[in-house]
């Protein structure tokens, strides 16, 4: 019989998809208090988000695919956290592949990491009788409408299951049916957060997201790539927003789903003008061909999250924009190397 219950200092937890955008940070927040075990493929991720992490002796990475059950106790790295004595007492399922630039190609693992693997580490959950926070995303709800562009929680969606996303759409649905399946007859503590756009340092770059890659492009004189027209809008929400919405959610007495995002819409043409603006670019924005999963989504209503948790997001929009551009500036270095991709994106829009 695993032990559940902490017997020492500090929490047991476990963040699936730890290194990656989202997941990264969420970990930077957890390890102040807690242990953190971090599990990541590396399919849409990088160790560099995670690099400052691996001398902390209060974190833990371990290079896994989550469609392969996994059993902590074998993990000797992990002796450290006791986990036969304590266990684990919270789990952040954040693990799976998002490249919109290379969905295609992420296709078949977004489907087995959706269905196998969210069956796997709720299994984890069960035989921990841990905590588990289901990051699931606005998706779930289908594409927006003229008429209704806002989500409430309680808004059924509509997404075609014989689509290419529906890997990765229809996924999400599987996932919090899994969720709250296990819910249910486990007797469980499952939450769910259905989160919306997010931006801000360690983002993927040349992967779709226009944001980050706005920066570089601007920083290097680089014509700013919008795959759409002058149309695209969207909502933005920083992502220390979202971590603090996830951990309050995590330490609250509510299952979800909740939504989290930003309520303000933004024209991706806006946001790229005043990127340059920031950077003093000359940069001139361009449009490419529309990729299948970049594309306008829905816009939260935070009506019910507002009411039930206090949270709303904070950060300005300018604010969360200097905070990236400071990061890839900081990181220009690394990142230099990478440049010739942009000869690729210019011959995109040519």
């Amino acid at each position: 019989m695993l032990n559940t219950k902490t017997i020492f200092n500090r929490k047991n937890i476990l963040v699936t998809g730890g290194a990656g955008f989202i997941g990264s940070h969420v970990c930077d927040e957890l390890v102040k208090q807690s242990n953190v075990i971090c599990i990541d493929d590396f399919s849409t991720s990088h160790v560099e988000n995670i690099n400052h992490l691996l001398e902390n002796p209060n974190f833990e990475f371990i290079k896994h695919d989550l469609t392969k059950r996994i059993d902590l106790t074998e993990q000797h790295e992990l002796d450290k956290f006791k986990i036969r004595f304590q266990g684990i007492q919270e789990i952040y399922h954040l693990a799976c592949p998002t490249s919109p630039k290379n969905f295609n190609k992420q296709r078949y693992h977004s489907l087995l990491t959706n269905g196998v693997g969210t069956i796997n580490v709720l299994e984890l959950a069960k035989a921990y009788k841990a905590k588990f926070l289901l990051a699931s995303s606005s998706v779930v709800y289908g594409p927006r409408f003229p008429n209704a562009p806002r989500f409430t929680e309680d808004y059924h969606g509509y997404v075609d299951c014989n689509s290419p996303r529906a890997c990765y759409d229809e996924g999400k649905r599987f996932a919090e049916s899994s969720a709250i399946t296990y819910r249910d007859m486990f007797s469980l503590d499952i939450k769910i957060a259905r989160i919306f756009r997010t931006y801000g340092p360690r983002m993927s770059l040349f992967d779709g997201h226009m944001v980050p890659d706005f920066v570089l492009q601007a920083l290097n004189s680089k014509p700013m790539v919008i795959y759409g027209d002058e149309t695209f809008s969207t909502s933005l929400c920083y992502v220390s927003d979202v971590v603090e919405g996830l951990l309050k959610l995590m330490n609250s007495k509510e299952y979800g789903p909740l939504n989290f995002g930003h309520y303000d819409e933004i024209k991706m043409t806006d946001i790229a003008n005043k990127i340059k603006t920031m950077v003093s670019s000359s940069s001139e924005v361009s449009f490419a061909k529309p990729m299948l999963f970049m594309s306008p989504l829905g816009l939260p209503d935070l009506t019910a999250v507002k009411e039930k948790l206090g949270w709303y997001p904070l950060v300005p929009l300018d604010e969360g924009l200097q905070k990236t551009i400071e990061y890839i500036k900081a990181n220009q270095f690394i990142l230099q190397p990478m440049l010739w991709k942009y000869e690729d994106e210019e011959s995109q829009t040519k």
